[in-house]
């Protein structure tokens, strides 16, 4: 007799403010239906990609999953409430899936109320502070790490057997080498600008700043800047050093970019400043994008991003906040022989190692062993 699919139960706050949205829909579409039936469980609906959900056959719905933590003594009560507001929402048996940003622990008590078969959650930042990240991974069957400094930093010990290293992965057909681009001199061009390029939320994380100092240090590199403000005051203060610094002429704020290959071509060079600060990053996807479009990267030294990038070989590493530094690798990068090497070796890293198809094996071989199958 066949088996039923297995129900993967996802759960995510919203489908507007953050990349988690589009990563869980790139391999949730792409998974086994034979074996694995997907659903998604939102707190709060809306977005453009809840259509492209519903279009791949996924049923979504709204519902609350978490609960907060205090008082203690209520907890319990609490916990079961939110299962039963649940009832015939959540699949009894599915296997819950939070790609929820947070160290909530609350959603483990209500999936077990829920009759889930396991619950397992997806670390994607370097934020470990307080006890709640360990009640969090305590009501885990499995946690996916994106990173391996979080596995050594964060899941040694007791909780290694759970943790299980699974890096984003990228589609290689979407993000490809552009098909038309002719071959450059092999030296440097002193007239020719550099087309350099950032793919990040207007954020003081991502680092800005930096590059812009390095930008300023040589007169013929252009920067074009993608991605939304979400902080205005971050934003403001951006335009305001790129006027100081009197390069108004050769940066360009791009805003949100809906064709992000067609702009990743239009590229010489992509970056990736993030400073060492706060979160730094969990797996940067805009890093592998760039990096499977066949594009020279820089990237800084820090956690995720020296996990893509082999210094020399697949693009190259430099300190954090750094713009010398930075400066320096990119007028390396001015000469056209280096950059057909580091974008070669770049796609050859993203298509041996973060391929969509990778990263969806990964979770369909972790919902197999949790899930008995």
């Amino acid at each position: 007799m066949t088996s039923r699919p297995l129900p993967i139960f996802y759960t995510l706050p919203n489908l507007v403010t953050a990349g988690s949205g589009r990563a869980l829909f790139e391999i949730a579409r792409r998974l086994d239906r034979t074996r694995f039936a997907p659903h998604l469980c939102l707190a709060s609906r809306g977005g453009a990609l809840e259509r492209a959900f519903l279009d791949a056959d996924i049923p979504g719905v709204e519902g609350a999953v978490t609960v907060p933590g205090m008082p203690r003594t209520s907890f319990p009560g609490r916990a079961w409430r939110a299962a039963q507001a649940l009832e015939g929402v959540a699949p009894r048996g599915a296997i819950w899936h939070s790609f929820h940003y947070l160290d909530d622990y609350s959603e483990a008590v209500v999936a077990r109320c829920c009759g889930a078969r396991a619950w397992l959650y997806t670390k994607k930042n370097m934020s470990w502070s307080g006890r709640s990240w360990q009640l969090r991974t305590w009501g885990a069957k499995r946690v996916l790490v994106q990173n391996r400094d979080m596995m050594r930093d964060f899941f040694g010990g007791c909780w290694r057997r759970r943790a299980r290293y699974v890096p984003r992965g990228v589609d290689t057909e979407r993000f490809a080498p552009r098909p038309d681009s002719a071959p450059s001199s092999e030296s440097a061009d002193p007239d020719r600008r550099l087309e350099v390029g950032v793919v990040a939320h207007l954020v003081p994380v991502k680092g800005h700043p930096t590059l812009l100092d390095a930008v300023a240090r040589r007169p013929r590199w252009r920067l074009h800047i993608a991605g939304r403000a979400h902080d205005a005051e971050y934003r403001d203060a951006l335009g305001a050093q790129v006027e100081r610094l009197g390069i108004g002429e050769r940066v360009r704020f791009r805003g949100g970019v809906d064709d992000v290959p067609g702009f990743l071509h239009s590229l010489d060079a992509f970056v990736l400043p993030t400073w060492a600060r706060w979160r730094m990053e969990g797996c940067p996807v805009a890093l592998l994008e760039a990096m499977a479009s066949g594009l020279p990267s820089v990237a800084t030294d820090i956690p995720g991003s020296r996990d893509l990038v082999e210094n020399d070989r697949s693009g190259l590493l430099v300190p954090p906040e750094d713009a010398s530094t930075l400066a320096g690798a990119l007028e390396r990068l001015e000469g056209a022989a280096l950059r057909r090497r580091l974008g070669r070796g770049a796609r050859r890293r993203v298509e041996a190692h973060f391929a969509i198809e990778r990263e969806v094996a990964d979770h369909e071989a972790i919902y197999a062993e949790v899930g008995g199958r």
